[in-house]
């Protein structure tokens, strides 16, 4: 009896300094999953702005109707106070449908299935042709920088399929879009064709952002589907002397005004102390951005709404920002960095949602130690709807600058190995999401959310 009444004690203890009531908040927990998982509105309204609003690139007209629609969205959600925070943005057009074709020995043409990368500049009138030249490492881009003077680069990096986790793999191969073609430049090369970031062979090429180095010439560069890849580096492999020619027509505007979407409910007892969840509302052009971040923004006010719901009043400033420009600046978030400083704000915690809305697996927390050794102890709290892993490293593009001001950063991270069958293609629809785990993804933000804002960071 005594060993056990001092059991309790230590439990009790635990308890009160990681802050939580077990048995309470697993009570409240369940609350707001049933809650969302029987009443949510994220996946009507993700049909609206899919289906009503479509592709929503920086600097178009279609992202400013998105920021009236989510910004009526927060109000019926509930959200106290609803706003705007204005930012400039880059404004990249893609023009004229790209054309691109291999040309091989004795002639023979075929045709290309390819997209321009975001942000990049456009070809001649009449395209550009040169022999092609096959890297796939950055090593290996040094290694051959002198035999690439006056070619087309073909940036061949697979990406890893051994990874379980599919955004290491990403991550791994990501540079040859993002930094591949302003490297090659740097020696030479009149253009870039990059193999798109996904795992699965198909014809279906993936976009995304290539980012320039203005001390080198500006290239044109394109992304081919996974097919075209293999089989232009076969093609390669037999010494035939292969050109490649495309044909784009983007180009820059200048930047363009665009606002970050803010909802609030303010905190009952410490309303300084801010809490965001969030997602970007900006895509890719080629599609409707469902998953990418649609999903993300629907999911972050559904958490408003579920609170609402339920009659929730939370202790701290609960936003849900929905971010301006994420594909291919990072305006949006450097702007709500930038007013977080301006009007000294007290960011304790921000979460953000913009790795599809499949099955939630786990959070991942970018925190101080004692922060993350919090956290985890309410981790066991979640296990029954799925996420069965609070890991350290996490956050997103959006609220990573938030770091600067010391806030605890953590990202909701679903299933990963579907993701790149859609990520930045046109294959990125409505249809692609799943109503049960777009609204599971939801109820564990909210569950989360719930819980920082009880007990703080």
């Amino acid at each position: 009896m005594i060993m056990k009444k001092g059991l309790l004690i230590v439990v009790g203890f635990l308890c009160a300094a990681t802050g939580f009531s077990q048995d309470k908040d697993s009570v409240m927990i369940k609350k707001i999953v049933d809650e969302v998982m029987t009443n949510a509105n994220a996946y009507s309204n993700l049909r609206i702005l899919c289906k009503q609003v479509g592709q929503r690139i920086s600097g178009s007209d279609n992202y400013n109707k998105a920021v009236a629609l989510t910004s009526k969205m927060l109000k019926e959600a509930g959200a106290d106070t609803v706003y705007l925070q204005e930012c400039m943005v880059p404004h990249w057009v893609r023009g004229k449908k790209e054309k691109g074709e291999i040309i091989l020995t004795g002639g023979k043409k075929y045709g290309l299935h390819l997209t321009a990368l975001g942000n990049s500049v456009g070809t001649p009138a009449n395209g550009i042709s040169a022999k092609v030249i096959e890297i796939r490492s950055m090593a290996e881009l040094e290694k051959m920088k002198t035999e690439i003077k006056g070619k087309i680069v073909f940036f061949n990096f697979r990406m890893d399929p051994t990874n379980i986790n599919t955004f290491r793999s990403y991550g791994q191969s990501g540079v040859s879009r993002t930094h591949g073609p302003s490297l090659a430049a740097k020696h030479g090369a009149v253009g870039a064709l990059v193999r798109s970031l996904a795992i699965n062979l198909n014809d279906i090429p993936h976009t995304g952002v290539t980012v320039y180095n203005d001390s080198f010439p500006k290239i044109p560069a394109v992304a081919i589907s996974t097919n075209d890849a293999e089989y232009l580096s076969k093609e390669l492999k037999k010494g035939s002397g292969t050109k490649a020619w495309f044909s784009t027509d983007c180009k820059t505007l200048p930047d363009a005004k665009a606002h970050n979407v803010v909802g609030e409910i303010r905190g009952s007892e410490f309303p300084e102390e801010i809490i965001t969840v969030g997602g970007h509302l900006d895509s890719w052009d080629l599609a409707e951005g469902a998953n990418d971040d649609g999903s993300g923004v629907m999911q972050s006010i559904e958490v408003l709404r579920a609170i609402k719901a339920l009659g929730i009043e939370p202790k701290r400033t609960v936003r849900a920002v929905m971010f301006a420009n994420e594909e291919n600046g990072g305006r949006g978030g450097e702007a709500y960095l930038n007013e977080a400083k301006s009007s000294n704000e007290k960011h304790i915690f921000a979460l953000e949602s913009d790795a599809g809305g499949f099955t939630p697996r786990s959070f991942g927390f970018s925190a101080t130690s004692e922060q993350f050794n919090k956290v985890i102890a309410w981790k066991d709290l979640f296990y029954p709807y799925g996420v069965y892993e609070f890991s350290k490293g996490g956050g997103g593009s959006d609220i990573g600058p938030l770091r600067e001001i010391g806030t605890a950063l953590a990202g909701l991270q679903p299933d990963s190995q579907r993701y790149f069958d859609i990520h930045h293609a046109t294959t990125d629809v409505f249809e692609n999401v799943s109503e049960r785990e777009l609204n599971l993804g939801a109820a564990n933000m909210a569950a989360l959310i719930y819980l920082v804002s009880e007990y703080g960071m």
